[in-house]
């Protein structure tokens, strides 16, 4: 499937969204009709839950949420491709850390004492250069990397119930947005071609950039190897305040990560939603949950069903995972 195709599917216009069906590849159920009421009620002027346009704010997780995450979140499968293609380039490297445990991928090794391997393994893929180079570096990446299993384009391992109802939502006047754990200036690399959000309306977390003009008397921002924000557990909130200023009306996680997230979403006065993938396919996508090192969904699991938000067991609710390639 070629950008373009995936862009036709994401940037589909209003007319064609209001179809008797405005979310096909969802299942009829309880989940969808659920979104499907909620929607209605909150922009149905005059009616007793009606939202304002400029209050619809609804935030989405992005891995597991919109794109997959397994076996590994995909901005990690690009710093360990980004390291292969630093070893081919300077051979030399080869036989040291964290580049040996990566080519021969040693996670083990990679994470032994902690995390300090992997952040090593981001620092060095993510850092010390600019940011028009580093989105650059994603947009090869995306253009040409295969995920391991499933030997597509990371950028095709998107939702397509998700992209449905991303237009859904904003063929009714909400305003959509990505907030997650994961680099905010990786997602944006790819966010409005794939999902329709523009690049001011991602969240996530980010290191620290400053601005520098090079010998050459060119300014610019350079992506420095420390953390400023980290967009994810509590931290989710306090991004949604600093960033975006409004509280969230509906929110869709998929994991422990969004837990915060989706408790500060509901918590607002007036109709809410809280939306929970949970991740039951083993045959079209993969089925884990509370013992996955990977999204691991447990506590929100917990209060989800104690809370009745909206658990959407991708197995049933779901008739299609992914958009047909070609």
């Amino acid at each position: 499937m070629t950008a373009a195709t995936v862009a036709a599917l994401v940037l589909t216009s209003t007319a064609a969204f209001a179809q008797t069906d405005p979310l096909p590849s969802w299942n009829e159920g309880k989940a969808k009709q659920t979104i499907v009421d909620f929607v209605a009620k909150v922009t149905r002027e005059g009616g007793p839950d009606f939202v304002k346009p400029a209050e619809r704010i609804a935030t989405f997780d992005n891995d597991g949420t919109l794109w997959a995450e397994q076996p590994a979140y995909f901005q990690l499968l690009f710093a360990f491709d980004e390291i292969k293609r630093m070893v081919a380039e300077k051979p030399a490297l080869k036989g040291k850390e964290p580049y040996r445990s990566v080519l021969a991928r040693d996670l083990k090794a990679l994470s032994a004492g902690g995390n300090k391997g992997l952040l090593q393994v981001v620092s060095l893929t993510h850092s010390g250069m600019t940011t028009d180079a580093f989105s650059a570096s994603v947009e090869n990446w995306l253009s040409t990397a295969r995920h391991p299993t499933k030997q597509r384009p990371y950028s095709e391992l998107i939702y397509q119930p998700q992209l449905e109802l991303l237009n859904h939502l904003r063929a009714n006047g909400f305003k959509t947005f990505i907030v997650s754990g994961g680099g905010v200036e990786f997602m944006r690399v790819f966010a409005e071609k794939v999902y329709g959000i523009p690049p001011e309306q991602v969240v996530g977390s980010s290191g620290v950039v400053k601005f520098r003009v090079d010998g050459n008397g060119k300014p610019g921002l350079v992506k420095e190897s420390k953390v400023e924000f980290v967009d994810d557990g509590p931290g989710k909130p306090v991004g949604i305040n600093r960033f975006i200023g409004r509280r969230p009306i509906l929110a869709f996680g998929n994991s422990d990560g969004d837990l915060q997230m989706l408790q500060y979403t509901t918590a607002g006065s007036g109709a809410r939603l809280a939306l929970i993938v949970h991740h039951t396919d083993a045959e079209r996508e993969w089925a884990y949950d509370r013992a996955s090192h990977i999204g691991k969904l447990d506590k929100a699991l917990d209060e989800g069903k104690a809370k009745g938000w909206t658990i959407v067991d991708m197995k049933t609710e779901w008739k299609t995972v992914f958009p047909a390639g070609q």
